[in-house]
């Protein structure tokens, strides 16, 4: 079963998660504009798209400022390595990156 982002990195972050009062709610995890992408629920299996995400302890920006981070996490090259050769950033993607 493909995991999702809060799974994989168990951060906690997540709808009753064991760290969401403390860190507050990952809004990958509630974001439905992008349920069903790579087989993730919400945007867990996007969640380099989506701002306030956590990294490293910390709270990520906007897409524009994070995605060169993201490249390079273990989570983004599971699921690029998952998904290929169907891995692609999809115009659902695009449309939320470029905010249209």
């Amino acid at each position: 079963m493909k995991k999702n982002c809060w799974e994989f990195k168990e951060c906690g972050r997540q709808p009753g998660g064991h760290r969401m009062h403390e860190l507050g709610l990952c809004p990958a995890s509630t974001e439905s504009k992008l349920h069903g992408i790579h087989g993730g629920t919400n945007s867990g299996r996007a969640c380099w798209v989506i701002a306030e995400t956590l990294c490293s302890g910390e709270k990520q920006g906007l897409f524009g400022n994070k995605f060169y981070q993201c490249r390079s996490c273990d989570f983004y090259r599971l699921v690029q390595t998952e998904e290929h050769p169907r891995f692609v950033l999809s115009p659902i993607l695009l449309k939320m990156i470029n905010g249209k």
